[in-house]
């Protein structure tokens, strides 16, 4: 009986991680979301086809700016020679104005917090719905 709950004991250590680990991923998804909503989500949505102020930003990775059907670009955001990869997605974020200038989203001018960036970007990757 001794070794049995001696097993069982080692048995729970040995899943420990993966239970961590899946906390963690809960952890990152809630702090992406929760950045996305206090940055983003006066004007944006991440689900398809809620377009607002902003465009809908579900899938922008990997999109071509200016290409969400239904949406009234700027003249600038239709003519930008933008792909959105996480690269060009961090930039404008920071500093829209950079990226594409004379874009119409003013008055943000954009979040010089690195972390933060990274957060909306890992979320906005995950394409949640």
């Amino acid at each position: 009986m001794r070794i049995l709950l001696i097993g069982l004991g080692v048995l729970s250590f040995a899943f420990a991680p993966a239970a961590f680990a899946a906390d963690s991923d809960i952890a990152i998804d809630a702090t992406g979301a929760e950045v996305f909503n206090n940055n983003c989500r006066t004007c944006h949505s991440w689900k398809k086809d809620d377009n607002r102020l902003g465009p809908s930003l579900h899938g922008v990775v990997g999109r071509k700016a200016g290409s969400v059907e239904g949406f009234n670009y700027s003249p600038a955001m239709k003519e930008a020679n933008v792909t959105w990869d996480e690269g060009t997605v961090d930039k404008f974020i920071a500093n829209p104005e950079s990226v594409v200038p004379n874009n119409s989203m003013k008055p943000f001018t954009g979040i010089s917090d690195i972390k933060t960036r990274k957060d909306i970007v890992d979320f906005l990757k995950s394409n949640p719905d």
